[in-house]
């Protein structure tokens, strides 16, 4: 059965990539690739042959129905970006959606993404978060910040680092500099780094160095004052007294 398969790919290690995906990578009559040259180096690596064609954000507009009409017309096609799972903050909405409205069979398969190792790295609450992505570079972008500063839910975000530092100071400036956040950058690869910490001590840390790499920014929701006081209350409670506590409170009921 043709179909449309979005295809996850490493973010760093290529080592990250599922069996399942390489399956589906050699059996597809063509792969669309963000850059070519990237997903060529990708393919070559794993002794992969085939037919591959662009697909990005300049040009999607342009190639989503003849993409659409050749799935339609019995082949199979993959989609990838030059890292991660397509669609979450690179080309690939636009095809899902019109393949899906002309009766496209899509199968996206699960796999590597940059946000949820970075949200786990940081150690603050990922029960429930929101990811934001982007901030918008100009226009829109204070206003976007002053809607997120009453967010309760940690909030993630993507950035290039020529704008991590900027962007850290914009955020403490709108959310407080003591907010709990976290810097991830270079995921799965020989410099990975994860820096945790408030937004002004990051922002000050990464003001003196040198930035390269994909960058995520993890940021603590909004605390409820009332809510903090009582977790910190029991945070402060040793193991051996809250067994105590419960013990006691079965012997009770037992009695």
């Amino acid at each position: 059965m043709s179909k449309l398969y979005i295809v996850p790919t490493p973010i760093g290690n290529l080592e990250d990539i599922t069996l399942r995906a390489l399956n589906v990578l050699k059996e597809a009559d063509f792969i669309l690739a963000e850059d070519t040259r990237k997903t060529g180096f990708l393919l070559k690596h794993f002794q992969i042959e085939a037919k591959m064609f662009s697909h990005h954000k300049f040009n999607e507009h342009k190639t989503t129905e003849t993409i659409v009409q050749r799935i339609l017309a019995g082949e199979t096609g993959a989609l990838v970006s030059d890292a991660g799972t397509p669609a979450i903050s690179d080309p690939g909405y636009l095809l899902v959606k019109y393949a899906i409205e002309q009766g496209v069979h899509v199968e996206c398969l699960p796999g590597a993404t940059a946000f949820v190792p970075a949200l786990v790295n940081s150690g603050l609450p990922n029960d429930r978060f929101c990811f934001e992505g982007f901030l918008p570079p100009k226009k829109g972008r204070q206003k976007k910040l002053r809607a997120l500063a009453e967010e309760t839910r940690t909030m993630i975000f993507y950035e290039s680092p020529f704008r991590l530092v900027k962007t850290l100071e914009q955020l403490a400036e709108m959310f407080g500099a003591e907010r709990k956040a976290s810097v991830s950058r270079e995921l799965t690869k020989m410099y990975e780094e994860n820096k945790r910490g408030s937004l002004g001590e990051l922002a000050a840390y990464f003001g003196k160095k040198t930035v390269k790499g994909e960058i995520v920014i993890v940021v603590e929701g909004k605390v409820d004052k009332a809510v903090g006081k009582k977790e910190n209350k029991y945070a402060k409670t040793s193991v051996s007294e809250s067994m105590s506590y419960d013990i006691n409170t079965i012997e009770r009921k037992s009695n």
